[in-house]
């Protein structure tokens, strides 16, 4: 922690969580938003759906990449260039989708989108640490949690109403502003949150056998593991919304938004009680307490689809449920991340991100596809998901302290 915190902010610790959470909304919405409009892009630029499946595959990539270096970069350059830049970049890229003119172009900008976008949530959870000791750090991460789970849920709904009500571009042009914003915002309100003393010299060499000692540590990787897989255990739900909903629910699309009132709730109310729950139980009984609401939402989603006809009074609740499990426990995960190395916490932070990111692109590009026409193995892949989050902590829980 930086022991200057208390007079780089001075305003309430509230308002440093909504610049926070802002920044980290910014990947998992731009992801999400056009998703409606996957059929109006592919007619207006004369797309196959392979190649508008290239603007997803492209994007994930860009943002697994560079989320390897936007905290690394930030331990060397500080905190706050690397996010006013990352803001400009994607700014300039949402531009450039909104004015793309054809398929290759679009795939181009949503790469360049991509490499910038999380650039805010990467950075963001090293801020975190930087400014706020541990059972502070948490209630902030909780927050922060919300809004970046909530984000792949009220995406699609936000780029459903301008598609319909204007054009694709004009979602293109929604996150050009949104990035205008923040860029501004962060720009005039975010302080330098690295102490001048924590400064890392750039030496790539150097940097390269930095990375490599977190991915050699058991540890580490296994942490990394609870932590971002089983969010795709919601996460493929969100993916495959059109087929799920419209094909196995008969939902119209303006009934769209009760699968989102749902995950979002389930969110909302496990971001919430991790906050209250920091500083009032042990770090290894909440993460356990997440993961065991979340084996027990698998089991009866299985079983239900096994054996029950299917509705939505049931397989959107769980969603929920399953939704509410992974909010109470990630934050304390990432916390636990980030503390295993306090010198490198933008490294510790990129790495997560790439992990997660390539985790969540892997679904994305592979399993949806495969599984997204039955709700059977939707439900199975779902639990599979989060049963490698879960013996990836049983691996590590002994070597964490309470």
């Amino acid at each position: 922690m930086n022991p200057d915190a208390s007079r780089l902010w001075r305003a309430p610790r509230w308002a440093l969580s909504v610049l926070l959470a802002c920044l980290a909304m910014v990947g998992p919405f731009s992801i999400d938003t056009y998703l409606p409009a996957f059929s109006g892009i592919a007619a207006a630029l004369d797309a196959t759906p392979l190649q508008m499946q290239q603007t997803l595959s492209a994007y994930l990539l860009g943002f697994a990449f560079m989320n390897l270096f936007h905290g690394a970069l930030s331990d060397c350059f500080g905190r706050r260039p690397v996010v006013l830049i990352g803001l400009a970049v994607f700014t300039a890229a949402s531009m450039g989708c909104a004015l793309a003119g054809s398929i290759g172009q679009l795939v181009f900008w949503r790469t360049v989108q991509g490499m910038s976008a999380g650039a805010g949530i990467v950075v963001s959870r090293a801020i975190i640490r930087d400014m706020f000791p541990p059972a502070d750090a948490q209630r902030v991460m909780s927050q922060v949690t919300l809004f970046f789970g909530v984000a792949p849920a009220i995406a699609p709904m936000v780029g459903g109403f301008l598609f319909v009500h204007a054009d694709w571009h004009s979602i293109f042009w929604f996150l050009t502003l949104v990035g205008a914003a923040l860029l501004l915002s962060n720009w005039r309100l975010l302080p330098e949150t690295l102490h001048a003393g924590l400064t890392q010299p750039f030496h790539p060499v150097a940097l390269m056998r930095e990375y490599w000692r977190l991915c050699s540590s058991a540890k580490f990787m296994l942490l990394v593991l609870a932590s971002g897989i089983p969010f795709n255990g919601m996460f493929l739900y969100v993916l495959a919304t059109p087929v799920f909903l419209g094909e196995h629910l008969h939902f119209a699309p303006t009934q769209f938004f009760w699968f989102f009132i749902c995950s979002i709730g389930g969110i909302m109310g496990g971001a919430a009680m991790s906050g209250r729950l920091a500083g009032r139980m042990s770090s290894k009984r909440q993460i356990m307490r997440g993961f065991r609401i979340m084996s027990a939402v698998s089991a009866a989603n299985i079983l239900l689809n096994l054996f029950a006809p299917l509705s939505a009074w049931w397989a959107l609740p769980l969603i929920g449920l399953f939704s509410f499990g992974w909010a109470m426990m990630v934050p304390v995960v990432t916390l636990l991340v980030l503390d295993q190395v306090p010198e490198r916490r933008g490294m510790a932070s990129s790495l997560q991100a790439c992990i997660g990111s390539a985790a969540n692109g892997l679904v994305a590009g592979v399993l949806v596809p495969l599984v997204m026409h039955s709700t059977v193995a939707l439900a199975f892949t779902s639990a599979g998901l989060m049963l490698v989050g879960l013996a990836a902590w049983y691996g590590v829980r002994r070597s964490v302290e309470a």
